[in-house]
């Protein structure tokens, strides 16, 4: 099985400022705060891979590509808890 590669995580100056201000919000979920982390440390000039931001913010680098993955297809809307059931 050849390689997953991420995929590549490119913010406007809009989304910037958007994940920016909801990690400075006090009102912000912890959850939620560390997965804007993700999202910002992933889109650094540097394109880190998933297991570099896992080391860097202490997680698994499946978490890395679960929530970088959602926020490319979804947005920021993809970082949100999706609903359960029960």
């Amino acid at each position: 099985m050849p390689p997953s590669v991420a995929p590549f995580l490119s913010l406007t100056d809009d989304n910037r400022k958007q994940l920016n201000a909801l990690l400075r919000a006090g009102s912000t979920p912890q959850a939620l705060a560390f997965r804007i982390r993700m999202v910002l440390r992933a889109a650094e000039p540097d394109c880190p891979p998933n297991l570099q931001v896992a080391a860097e913010l202490g997680c698994n680098r499946r978490t890395v590509a679960l929530w970088r993955g959602r926020f490319v297809r979804h947005g920021l809307a993809g970082l949100q808890d999706a609903p359960r059931s029960g």
